[in-house]
């Protein structure tokens, strides 16, 4: 067994999500390895990480407006406020959807299905810079 890892780091533009698939794709085709298992973690706890149909923009745009509704932006539900309003919401939805991905590896590349994309889930209202840590095992 063999393992290789990185971290990428990903602009955001704000609140939405941001595709990573192609970057992903690309360092696990770079690592020579047929099988394993490839974890994608999110080393923030104001942002996230999910796997989503990639094909119709609409599904980005319904879901962050899902989120936006389920958990408000209202300073009078929460304890902690020091970092603004949407910071307490950002981690109540980063908690809601995981910081973490386990993908199978399958002839060289993640086993995604066909309109699966991996989205990095921006949950503050201003852009960030994020790192994403990718570990890949497998032979």
């Amino acid at each position: 067994m063999r393992q290789a890892v990185t971290t990428l780091t990903v602009s955001t533009r704000g609140a939405g999500l941001v595709e990573v698939t192609a970057q992903v794709r690309r360092w696990v085709a770079e690592q020579g390895m047929e099988t394993g298992l490839l974890t994608v973690f999110c080393r923030h706890t104001s942002a996230s990480l999910t796997i989503q149909e990639n094909a119709d923009p609409d599904v980005q745009a319904d879901l962050l407006r899902f989120f936006r509704r389920l958990v408000a932006e209202d300073p009078s539900l929460y304890a902690h406020t020091t970092e603004g309003p949407d910071d307490m919401p950002a981690h109540i939805r980063s908690a809601l959807t995981g910081v973490s991905l386990s993908i199978p590896v399958m002839a060289g590349e993640p086993a995604l299905g066909t309109w699966q994309g991996v989205y990095l889930f921006e949950h503050r209202a201003r852009p960030h810079r994020r790192e994403i840590a990718l570990h890949l095992i497998g032979e």
